[in-house]
């Protein structure tokens, strides 16, 4: 798996979640982890591709098991 590095508006591109989700995410502490790379509110935030592949492989739900 690659781990480059991903800007929120890269996730957009490749993985449809609009930016104010991705924001949202970050602010309630869900959604995948992330890296802040400045201070502050307005600090630069990067995904790795790896941590966003697993946060998608770990909100997977399989069918004809377990209710969701």
């Amino acid at each position: 798996m690659r781990n480059e590095l991903l800007s929120p508006k890269q996730v957009q591109a490749e993985y449809g979640f609009s930016l104010q989700t991705l924001a949202n995410w970050r602010w309630m502490g869900e959604g995948p982890a992330y890296i802040k790379t400045t201070p502050g509110r307005s600090g630069r935030v990067m995904y790795r591709r790896s941590a966003i592949e697993a946060w998608l492989d770990a909100q997977t739900v399989t069918t004809g098991g377990e209710a969701a």
